[in-house]
């Protein structure tokens, strides 16, 4: 039926031309015909069979998908006189009706252009011709194309007509733009949205018609021309009738690329694999290869884009196909291509790209700015994962624990005679008891082995990690390391502090850093917090004084000052204002001492 129809469509165009193109030659007249929107056919075959066709349906979608063939379907489905009596989704194409709408010619069916007649008056006038019943078909249909480009007067004159038509009459709206068509209208219709094709579902169509055609054209070449297509089978066809037009036997890959002024599928992957790989002179061989061939850079850079996008998306998803609209044998070798890559430099290559885009569109010199651009990616070098990192940084922790050997103890060697913390002179002779608190026993203490201990110094603490033997500011450390465990919230607050003393008779610490920080530790309910922990770390039960230094922040405060000076004047000269523009940074200042 479909190829009996289409013999007839060319029939009737042959008496007024001597050649078709291939979008009107070859346009579908069944719903099965239709390339790639199964979704609205059947929903509208199911209604015609069911008899609950809409009186108003509106088909949006982009340019070339079918809006305005689907249209014509329906009305002839809808008027054919075969279907009267038993509703059928498959016009017959040989009645007068169905003939008519074919030809263009049918006096029940009006094709308006809204883009030219989308003044007030001329729906007021066909808001008085609907009341007509039709002249020998079931319904009066009007199809209006590009029904966005009306009036919002025009649109309120049909809001009536259209959500009360009479019986006879049934209206079957097209747009690109359906967000420019009042709420008020759409409301009224049962709308219906047409997808891009899908680039294998055209190039089949297009390998279909050539071999209608008794032409022979490469399949990569057809796989080109669905993807300068856009998902669109009337520019597809539009693009194919020229490729043929351009040679009187087989058409070859080279002529396609010459004609469609493209760049071949093969200096992308070469190119992409190029910048993968960070090879600049090949990078720079490829551009001028493409260049001297007469194509245009700002186009290239546009699939350079396109083609890392794919490749990202193809690195991130195992689903990949139904992401990246390429052909099959494409789509694995960008699998190969990207299978040592990582996905956060594609991300950074896909970042640059973007960040780039503007420049090269407006650049008077493409080429310099494309090549410009590419160094810059080519020269940054690849992000690591945050895997990666904490992998390396835990690889160099336990790297540097193995080499620093651990400082033995004073006290386990009879060789080394302990002088206790920072050169502090005993003063008693101490023993552990009373869960470490410091005693005066007038004896020296030993060990189980029977070695003596020096005398008036503290043992360690084995359960916090204290060790005499460290000096004061190893020891306070330790502390706060073992403080941070225990009391999160309060432990920063000592960040700036340090230990000053550490006897027998009492503990004294500075505390330092912001005013805050000095007024927090000196609560006294932070401050009793302090003291127990200082009291348990060091076996220590003795005085614990903390003394608050002021100094340190007049100190900090001049720190910052200077450092915002610093940073103010560093912004404004020229040469890092260009350095922060050019890699989208910021400036940090930190001052380091006094």
């Amino acid at each position: 039926m479909a190829g009996q129809s289409v013999g007839h469509n060319q029939a009737l165009e042959a008496e007024t031309m001597s050649y078709l193109v291939l979008a009107r030659k070859y346009r579908p007249q069944t719903f099965e015909d239709v390339v790639g929107q199964s979704h609205v056919t059947t929903t509208l075959a199911n209604a015609i069979t069911s008899d609950r066709v809409a009186h108003a349906i509106l088909f949006s979608g982009p340019r070339g998908t079918g809006k305005t063939t689907v249209a014509r379907i329906l009305a002839k489905t809808v008027n054919c006189m075969a279907n009267r009596e038993i509703p059928s989704a498959v016009p017959c194409n040989t009645c007068r009706s169905c003939i008519e709408i074919t030809s263009g010619s049918a006096v029940d069916v009006f094709e308006i252009d809204g883009a030219s007649n989308n003044s007030v008056d001329q729906i007021r006038e066909l808001r008085d011709n609907v009341r007509y019943m039709p002249a020998h078909s079931p319904y009066k249909i009007y199809i209006i194309d590009e029904v966005h480009m009306l009036s919002l007067a025009a649109f309120n004159a049909l809001l009536k007509t259209l959500e009360e038509p009479p019986a006879h009459v049934k209206f079957m709206f097209a747009t690109t733009e359906p967000h420019k068509i009042p709420i008020t209208i759409l409301s009224r219709c049962q709308r219906h949205d047409m997808r891009r094709v899908d680039l294998d579902l055209v190039s089949a169509h297009l390998l279909n018609l050539c071999r209608k055609e008794h032409v022979t054209v490469e399949d990569k070449s057809l796989s080109l021309i669905a993807q300068e297509s856009g998902g669109s089978v009337r520019d597809a066809l539009s693009l194919l009738d020229q490729v043929i037009s351009s040679s009187m036997g087989d058409v070859g890959h080279d002529q396609v690329l010459s004609i469609l002024g493209t760049v071949d599928r093969k200096n992308i992957f070469d190119l992409s694999l190029a910048i993968l790989s960070r090879n600049i002179p090949r990078v720079l061989d490829l551009i001028d290869e493409i260049y001297t061939r007469g194509h245009d850079l700002k186009k290239l850079y546009a699939k350079i884009t396109e083609h890392f996008r794919n490749l990202m998306i193809v690195k991130m998803t195992k689903d990949s196909a139904r992401l990246v609209d390429v052909p099959s044998h494409e789509l694995s070798d960008m699998k190969r291509q990207v299978e040592s890559v990582s996905s956060v430099y594609l991300t950074q290559i896909m970042d640059m790209l973007f960040a780039e885009e503007s420049r090269i569109r407006f650049a008077s010199q493409a080429r310099f700015a494309l090549e410009m651009a590419l160094i810059k990616i080519l020269q940054v070098e690849p992000a690591l994962s945050i895997e990666t990192l904490i992998e390396k940084l835990d690889k160099l922790r336990d790297g540097v624990s193995d080499e620093i050997p651990s400082n033995p103890s004073p006290l386990s060697s009879p060789d080394h005679p302990y002088t206790g913390p920072s050169g502090s002179i005993p003063v008693s002779r101490v023993s552990e008891s009373n869960h470490g608190a410091w005693q005066d026993t007038g004896t020296p203490s030993s060990e189980p082995n029977g070695r003596q201990l020096p005398q008036g110094q503290p043992v360690p603490n084995r359960t916090s990690g204290f060790n005499p033997a460290d000096s004061l500011d190893m020891s306070w450390q330790k502390f706060l390391a073992w403080f941070t465990a225990s009391n999160p919230a309060l432990a920063p607050s000592l960040s700036q502090s340090r230990l000053t003393a550490l006897s027998p008779q009492g503990l004294t610490a500075e505390i330092g850093g912001s005013n805050f920080n000095i007024q927090r530790i000196g609560h006294e309910k932070n401050k009793a917090i302090l003291t127990g922990a200082c009291q348990e770390f060091f076996n220590h039960q003795g005085s614990v004084t903390l003394i608050p230094n002021y100094d340190s922040v007049d100190s900090n405060q001049k720190k910052k000052e200077l450092n915002d000076q610093l940073k103010q004047e560093t912004q404004t000269n020229p040469v890092v204002s260009e350095a922060i523009k050019v890699f989208e940074g910021n400036v940090d200042i930190t001052i380091i001492g006094g």
